[in-house]
């Protein structure tokens, strides 16, 4: 590998690592997007929500601002006592009226493995771009390329069906929530996605072969042929 393309793969391979990185903690995590229920009365708890692909935390608030009353629960930031559980179609558990799982179920499961996939070829992709910094395996660049869009595609795919997820929550006739947002975890996912989708198209026009500068370089270059 020539030393100008070397030095492209290994900025293009940093981005990749924080891309990586950013999902690896998006799936991880439980802070995909915060619900909150509205505030009845004063001087009483109300319990506001986050989840991601795996659980579904709660946080009991205690409401002393007579200016709550009427709006959402929260900030989530406030201080309170936690209660986190898996969801019920990972872990049996008691969440299942709170959290609507009857509506949620294909949803959190099609997300959940969706990110999975992401991570088997971010897996790939890098095992691919290691082999490449080989000596004469230039060739294994566009499989990596291949791989990390992949990726980059299955985690947007991930996000929209988590965010459909929260839209079909909150616009149901039956549900607690009044507020909700997406919060850090969701925006670890979104960079992800840039991230790993970008450096593999950039892999992708990495492993082009090099096109002559000036279109008559490789008429010069060619041999003349003989003459009878």
């Amino acid at each position: 590998m020539l030393e100008n393309k070397k030095a492209k793969v290994r900025f293009t391979f940093f981005v990749i690592l924080v891309g990586i990185s950013a999902m690896f903690i998006a799936v991880v995590t439980d802070h995909w997007a915060v619900m909150s229920p509205e505030v009845k009365q004063l001087n009483d708890t109300c319990e506001a929500a986050h989840f991601g692909l795996w659980r579904l935390c709660k946080k009991t608030i205690y409401i002393e601002e007579e200016e709550a009353i009427g709006k959402g629960c929260g900030p989530i930031s406030l201080p309170g006592e936690r209660n986190c559980s898996y969801f019920k179609h990972f872990t049996p558990g008691e969440d299942a009226e709170v959290f609507e799982v009857k509506t949620q179920k294909e949803y959190n499961i099609s997300a959940a493995a969706i990110a999975i996939f992401s991570l088997a070829f971010m897996i790939l992709g890098t095992l691919c771009l290691l082999c490449a910094f080989g000596k004469g395996k230039d060739y294994l660049l566009k499989p990596a390329g291949m791989f990390f869009t992949f990726a980059g595609v299955c985690v947007i795919i991930s996000v929209e069906v988590m965010r459909q997820s929260v839209k079909r929550m909150i616009e149901s006739e039956d549900t607690i929530w009044i507020e909700y947002y997406y919060s850090w975890s969701f925006a670890c996912a979104c960079a992800a996605f840039v991230l790993l989708f970008l450096s593999g198209i950039a892999l992708l026009v990495i492993s082009m072969p090099q096109i002559p500068r000036n279109p008559w370089e490789t008429c010069m270059d060619a041999e003349p042929e003989a003459v009878e």
